[in-house]
């Protein structure tokens, strides 16, 4: 749960940088930024359970 608070400070942290200097903020559009976390955490799971299952 720290890492969650300490990610999300960052980002906060990052947001009022670039505002602050009107930068467009560095983050894709909403939905899709979401979903390719969402692929990626996906992803990283599925190759650890291939290799433990066929590998070990």
């Amino acid at each position: 749960m720290n890492e969650v608070i300490l990610a999300m400070l960052a980002g906060f942290i990052v947001g009022v940088i670039f505002s602050a200097l009107k930068l467009p903020i560095p983050a894709p559009p909403v939905l899709s930024g979401i979903m390719g976390i969402v692929g990626v955490y996906l992803g990283g799971k599925a190759y650890a359970m291939i290799i433990e299952r066929f590998f070990s």
